[in-house]
């Protein structure tokens, strides 16, 4: 394979959230992510509004959709920072134009399908991000620092974000492209941020990510390794601090060089 000897290795679950167990309602968080040649990854990670009566399908169409829109562009990823921010924005529209489609075919409104929406595109250069409502996304360098790419916004009450259907959302999305060699990614839904985040300030809580960074560059295999991530988000440890659906993406670069240290 052209890009057998470095890539990103990526495991990720989304879990319901006990209090959506307790209603017997829908996981309404989900995730997509697909590896491209030359150690390119596209990935994203939504949350459904709990208040959307489908937001487990707009977040999943969102995903899907702008993970499929950056694939179908990867032969011609921008160049600075400006083409970065005009990549993203169009994959944001696809995906909202999507969502908002299903909701016609459905004789729905569209904010029945409201959630937010990250979407990353990580190469062995640099990572460029989007987002629209809360969530976050966090690198990490050689040496397992944990560095902010995103930090959720701060509403004015607690639980009041924005949404991908929202007026002005992809007009007033967070974007960032940082320019390293970073070895570590992690992308998560609203659920983890009171674990993941020193709030309000938002900045990475380091030894949330140190054990998350370790776990993700060491597995072998896939499938146990998803289950690995999905018991962490199901343990008490976590369970404890929120009752929200939660999913977590985690992505380390290897490549033969450091496969070999």
């Amino acid at each position: 394979m052209e890009n057998s000897s470095f890539n990103w290795q990526v495991v990720a679950a989304s879990v319901i959230g006990t209090s959506h167990e307790k209603r017997s309602q829908p996981c309404q968080d989900a995730h997509c992510w697909r590896l491209l040649p030359n150690g390119v990854l596209a990935a994203a990670v939504a949350d459904g509004a709990g208040s959307a009566a489908l937001a487990e399908v707009g977040a999943k169409i969102a995903v899907e959709a702008v993970v499929e829109t950056i694939c179908q562009q990867q032969e011609r990823l921008p160049e600075n920072d400006d083409e970065w921010q005009v990549f993203l924005t169009a994959s944001l529209q696809v995906a909202r134009a999507q969502v908002e489609a299903e909701a016609a075919v459905r004789q729905v409104a569209a904010r029945d399908l409201a959630c937010t929406l990250i979407a990353v595109v990580a190469t062995p250069e640099l990572i460029a991000v989007a987002q629209i409502g809360d969530g976050a996304a966090v690198a990490g360098d050689s040496a397992g620092n944990a560095i902010a790419l995103t930090v959720p916004p701060c509403g004015e009450y607690i639980n009041e974000t924005i949404f991908l259907i929202s007026p002005n959302a992809i007009e007033t999305a967070q974007f960032q492209v940082l320019r390293e060699k970073l070895r570590h990614l992690a992308v998560f839904s609203d659920g983890l941020q009171m674990l993941a985040l020193k709030i309000p300030e938002g900045t990475p809580h380091g030894p949330f990510f140190a054990p998350l960074f370790r776990f993700s560059g060491e597995w072998k295999e896939e499938e146990d390794a998803k289950q690995q991530l999905e018991s962490f988000l199901r343990s008490p440890r976590v369970s404890e601090r929120t009752d929200d659906d939660l999913t977590l993406l985690l992505a380390t670069f290897s490549s033969s060089e450091a496969q070999d240290n």
